[in-house]
């Protein structure tokens, strides 16, 4: 079997951590860079080895492996789980066949990494979190994907609201815009079939947002009123295989779009705290406009993931002649992940999330510790997107959600 770089670097005897993955695309690209990464900038206990990637059509999927660096390649995924040197699978497919996967996986003696949102159904979910449990008791742990928790200036915000720096929470407003689907000729990608995707932009940009709410604020949704829209319910099929967010669409022959194309809704969370969210792909020119604010009795926090090296932070306790929002570069090696990169000022960018979650999800593999986000969570995230749905369709009316595990 081929040797991949990364393993002929490691030094002799250090322990290995074989990965593999099903699924090269958009994420499947990012969590590669996260693996092959990870080893060479942390300082890790075990050396994740990238030994095979998985897709259907055996040419792509060796051209995607020698290009990202996996030693070898397979076109079942049953086959990659079969593998002796692969310990941990990680799961980059569309969320109709992440609780298969994953179960089968961990049922087989792999630790497991699934790409958010968890599943397509709460039901698929709660399959997961049961089998997640199971495994527990093995040894064996599973994490959910919720890549912007590892983004330097939200895990230090949610350092300054765990240490009170903003008091008591009232508010919480995120939302998270993009465009790529303004051009009512775009193609209908697997993104707008909800037997595949399971929503649109709730399950694709909601679910992020809900999940980094919850994570910084310490506090779980209880109860959402929604609303959802279709802008355009029918689109060219793709020509072709479409890769990334896009693809180009084939002449002729259309389909329906059976998802949202946007989400608003309101919150109460677990503490009585006011939230709002609004997800869309439908905002001419926000290309990936992610912000949260955070509002308290002492402070408040505010983030834009289009300066991610930035968090806004107002000191409400100072006096009011010279109170104000300041800008903290977070940049410092005392800053949450940045000992192991550049001086300060050097900012980071998207693909880092990945790297330190993979570096994460290596040390909780090593000291057997529960990783986060878990699977559980990832569940919390679900019953949350589907009271949105049950709202929307009830013409907004207040739907509570089930709170079964801390945010």
């Amino acid at each position: 079997m081929r040797e991949t770089e990364a393993e002929a670097r490691r030094p002799a005897g250090s322990p290995r951590l074989g990965v593999g993955m099903v699924g090269y695309a958009f994420m499947g690209a990012a969590h590669s860079q996260g693996w092959r990464t990870a080893g060479r900038v942390f300082d890790l206990p075990l050396q994740p080895a990238l030994a095979a990637l998985c897709g259907r059509d055996a040419t792509a999927v060796r051209a995607a492996a020698d290009r990202m660096g996996w030693a070898g390649s397979e076109t079942d995924w049953r086959a990659l789980i079969a593998r002796d040197d692969v310990d941990l699978v990680d799961i980059c497919t569309p969320g109709d066949s992440h609780a298969e996967i994953a179960v089968a996986a961990l049922e087989a003696g792999k630790h497991v990494l699934c790409e958010k949102p968890l599943a397509n159904s709460v039901e698929e979910a709660e399959a997961m979190v049961a089998a997640a449990s199971a495994a527990r008791s093995r040894g064996l742990l599973a994490m959910v994907g919720f890549n912007y928790r590892r983004l330097p200036a939200a895990a230090f915000a949610r350092q300054l609201v765990a240490g009170g720096r903003i008091g008591d929470l009232r508010h919480v407003r995120v939302t998270y815009l993009q465009d790529w689907l303004t051009d009512p000729e775009a193609p209908l990608t697997w993104r707008l079939q909800r037997d595949r995707a399971g929503s649109g932009a709730l399950g694709d940009l909601g679910a992020h947002i809900v999940d980094l709410a919850q994570y910084l604020s310490g506090e779980s949704v209880v109860g959402v009123s929604a609303l959802t829209e279709t802008f355009v319910t029918e689109r060219p099929l793709p020509a072709g295989p479409a890769g990334g967010l896009g693809g180009t669409a084939a002449p002729g022959e259309r389909g329906p779009v059976t998802v949202d194309d946007a989400a608003v809704f309101t919150a109460r969370l677990s503490s009585g705290a006011l939230a709002s969210f609004e997800a869309t792909r439908f905002a001419a020119g926000r290309k990936n406009a992610l912000t949260i604010e955070l509002n308290g009795s002492r402070g408040s926090l505010s983030f834009d993931l289009e300066r991610l090296n930035e968090l806004s932070f107002h000191d409400h306790t100072e006096p009011a002649a010279t109170a104000g929002f300041r800008r903290i570069l977070v940049t410092e090696p005392d800053h949450p992940y940045l000992d192991a990169w550049w001086p300060p000022g050097h900012g980071l960018g998207y693909e880092h999330t990945f790297v330190h979650q993979a570096r994460d999800l290596v040390h909780a593999v090593a000291e057997g510790a529960a990783p986060v986000p878990t699977f559980a969570d990832g569940l919390q995230v679900q019953r949350v997107l589907a009271a949105v749905e049950e709202s929307a369709a009830k013409n907004s009316v207040f739907t509570p959600v089930q709170v079964s595990v801390p945010a």
